[in-house]
């Protein structure tokens, strides 16, 4: 990498096609395009910070929430609390399929709009080469990803089209239930077994998803679901945004002994920088040092291996610690990983190059 150009970063997690969503018409993709305040992510941000692509999540909200505006609706989590702590929080209810299919649908057809204004600055890839082709002429790779399945059908028509249209990583659930499984609740401190595994459709699902040769992510399933999809799956296993539970004890988190089976598999965990999943209290106190994000990193290294860890910030759909701000940010993360004493072939492993090895082994291509 020249000396100019920041190292890139391709990331496990993002939200801004939902905060687009929310705010809608063509000022929000203009937005987007030329660069705006608001929002943790934009091209201008990613170009800044060397955000070169990443899982561009379509993730439907509750339906009480879903017309949220202003501050909130930069935090998808809306369906949780303000409290610092959330130990009593129920999971939100289910979703109805047919809401779901309108809401991704349209956001399907906002990422293909963004990428026809962009004028090849953003491009949807299907493959690592054109991942590593938009690396090289400074485009944003989006990758189409949903989190939850709500709008996936038990007969998976629906995941057939989706995949025709682009859909290269499926998570099975949000934290909340569906046919297909449980998510975790948004509970700190809590361990991650809050309930039942995979349905027998949600293992179909998993089946389905190898075949496709779509991405399976772990994050926000319960420990049950994690153990039955690493059961079934013939591929690498891979949490896109999640921390480590022995340092913050959130639900949402994976224990050792589950970093331990993504590293055996060959997969991946990305590490989210939602303040929320980084604290050992579980708070939302945006004074938050980026030295606990390194620690995240450090513990995930030690129980999943030094080819089994990246980036999954979570961008859009979480406050992030003030220092880092937003995707403009991440050279600052970088300089505390040197500053840690890792090296800079490490730090081009979780920046970009581990998400590519997994990306490719999970596609063939």
């Amino acid at each position: 990498m020249s000396a100019s150009r920041p190292i890139p970063v391709f990331d496990g997690h993002n939200d801004a096609l939902l905060r687009l969503h929310r705010h809608g018409g063509a000022d929000a993709i203009a937005g987007f395009l030329n660069g705006q305040e608001k929002g943790q992510l934009d091209l201008a941000k990613a170009r800044q910070g060397g955000f070169a692509g990443g899982l561009f999540a379509i993730f439907v909200p509750s339906p009480e929430k879903k017309q949220d505006t202003g501050a909130k609706a930069t935090d998808k989590a809306t369906d949780k609390p303000a409290e610092p702590n959330f130990a009593s929080m129920p999971a939100p209810p289910a979703l109805d399929a047919a809401e779901a299919q309108r809401a991704v649908t349209a956001m399907v057809s906002l990422l293909y709009r963004i990428e026809r204004q962009a004028e090849g600055r953003l491009r949807v890839c299907r493959s690592v080469a054109e991942i590593e082709q938009c690396v090289a002429d400074y485009a944003v790779a989006a990758v189409l990803h949903i989190e939850g399945a709500e709008a996936i059908d038990p007969d998976f028509q629906m995941l057939d089209l989706l995949h025709a249209a682009g859909l290269r990583s499926l998570g099975p659930v949000w934290s909340r239930p569906n046919i297909f499984g449980e998510g975790v609740p948004f509970r700190c401190p809590s361990s991650p077994d809050t309930g039942p595994g995979l349905t027998e459709a949600g293992k179909a699902l998993v089946g389905a998803c190898n075949r496709l040769k779509i991405l399976i992510d772990l994050s926000h399933l319960n420990e049950r679901g994690f153990w039955d999809t690493a059961e079934l799956s013939d591929a690498p296993l891979i949490a896109s945004h999640s921390n480590a539970h022995a340092i913050c004890p959130h639900a949402r988190n994976l224990t050792d002994a589950q970093l331990a089976a993504i590293g055996r598999s060959g997969g991946l965990v990305g590490v989210n920088f939602a303040i929320s999943f980084l604290r050992p209290d579980g708070g939302r106190d945006r004074n938050t040092p980026l030295d606990l994000i390194v620690q995240h990193v450090e513990h995930l290294l030690e129980h999943a291996g030094e080819d089994n860890v990246g980036f999954g910030s979570d961008f859009d759909g979480a406050p992030m610690p003030a220092e880092l701000g937003n995707a403009a940010g991440l050279p600052k993360l970088i300089a505390a990983l040197r500053d840690r004493g890792f090296s800079h072939d490490l730090i081009e492993k979780l920046c970009f190059r581990n998400w590519l090895r997994v990306l490719r082994e999970t596609w063939g291509a």
